[in-house]
């Protein structure tokens, strides 16, 4: 059962959430309304206990018995090589039915346009996510307690970065969320590695529900949701992209479906860019703020581009990657960021101040002259493929499996 009980970490540092906020008014047309009201705060509380029921389900039947042949069921199934029919036990039935009917609002001109959007951010793009998204969100104490009870605070960032990596570049190519697409397999594949966690951190005598309420909640989930959406929007903007509203709405959809393959609650989801700026602004309204699990993280983040597989002068390039990282940090946290994150405070932005202009003149030409929009997707692309390279080296890139 969901407990009635809001756990205690919601709004914990309210008054300090406000100070992270404040610079990202700037991006809210009327801020009074962003404020929530009493029975919004109420009801994004009680979010805190909530998980994914379909995919819980599935989970709990894999591990009652005979795990390692259920596990291999899900995966046959998943990949198109077990057929979705009345043949499979309930809770894989139950989970396949779900995802495979589509929303009535999905669009998938939207999500085509959104690809082309996104493979045009290029390399950018790919930074934009890991500093203004994975390492400012690191902000967030609470999420990072789960990674510190499964252990992964000492398996290091790199894997971490790669199989994430591997993920999006599934989800964002062209007719990746078919349902015999790699982003639609690869997302319910980490959709169920969630449940597993989930299960696994829920259990431990560690696990303060009282405080944290479920692991990998409908809060933390949303979190994430809006760091490949809003955020990646938001910061593509400060280094220089432009969109147009249409396609910055289509990205948008585009995240919209990805959560909602994720188990998302669609409560939760933005149908526009606007609201996802709201629903950040709330987001963040109700987290914790820094802890040391955010300045353990935040170092070895730091230093995952120093184990990069670079093939051209490689102990340069890691170093000045580190560098460029930390400047695009700097400018997403602010000086009270790098410190909370533990971070070097003498930092300051000079990539983006350098790199902004350039962009801006590169996409104002992209728009001007006819075909060179293509060509940047097409490199932008190329580029985005590259980084799975680098990430992975000689390894294979494929994301982690279920562990029962």
């Amino acid at each position: 059962m969901k407990s009635q009980t809001i756990p205690s970490r919601h709004g914990a540092n309210k008054q300090a959430a406000y100070t992270v906020l404040q610079p990202m008014t700037l991006f809210l047309r009327n801020i009074e309304v962003v404020e929530p009201s009493d029975v919004d705060w109420f009801t994004l509380g009680r979010k805190l206990n909530d998980g994914d029921p379909l995919a819980d389900d599935l989970v709990a039947w894999m591990l009652a018995e005979d795990a390692a042949n259920r596990r291999k069921l899900f995966y046959q199934v998943v990949n198109g090589v077990v057929p979705i029919d009345s043949q499979l036990p309930g809770p894989l039935l139950a989970f396949m039915q779900a995802v495979t009917t589509a929303p009535k609002w999905l669009d998938h001109k939207q999500l085509t346009l959104a690809t082309d959007v996104i493979a045009r951010t290029g390399k950018i793009g790919m930074r934009v996510l890991r500093d203004f998204g994975l390492m400012a969100g690191y902000q967030a104490g609470a999420i990072n307690h789960t990674l510190v009870i499964t252990g992964t605070l000492e398996k290091g960032a790199p894997r971490r970065i790669a199989e994430t990596t591997k993920w999006w570049i599934d989800c964002t190519g062209s007719d990746a969320l078919n349902i015999d697409g790699a982003g639609f397999r690869s997302t319910l594949k980490v959709r169920a590695i969630h449940a597993m966690v989930r299960r696994h951190v829920a259990a431990k005598s560690e696990w303060d529900a009282s405080y944290y309420g479920l692991p990998i909640n409908q809060v933390d989930m949303q979190a994430t949701y809006l760091g490949f959406s809003t955020v990646f929007l938001i910061g593509c903007r400060l280094l220089g992209c432009i969109f147009t509203k249409e396609e910055a709405e289509s990205v948008m959809h585009l995240w919209r479906y990805i959560g909602w393959l994720m188990g998302v609650d669609e409560a939760l989801l933005s149908h526009s860019e606007e609201s996802g700026r709201v629903a950040l602004y709330r987001n963040i309204l109700s987290q914790p703020t820094a802890d040391e699990s955010s300045r353990v993280l935040g170092r070895a983040l730091m230093d995952e581009p120093l184990e990069r597989h670079y093939r051209v002068f490689p102990w340069l390039r890691r170093r000045i990657e580190k560098q460029i990282h930390l400047s695009m940090t700097r400018l997403a946290v602010g000086p009270r960021g790098m410190k909370a994150l533990g971070l070097p405070s003498y930092i300051l932005p000079w990539y983006p101040l350098l790199y902004a202009p350039l962009n801006m003149t590169y996409c104002l030409l992209a728009l001007a002259i006819p075909g060179l929009k293509n060509i940047k997707g097409k490199i932008g692309r190329y580029r985005q493929l590259q980084q799975l390279k680098v990430g992975f080296g000689a390894q294979p890139a494929e994301l982690k499996r279920m562990e029962v």
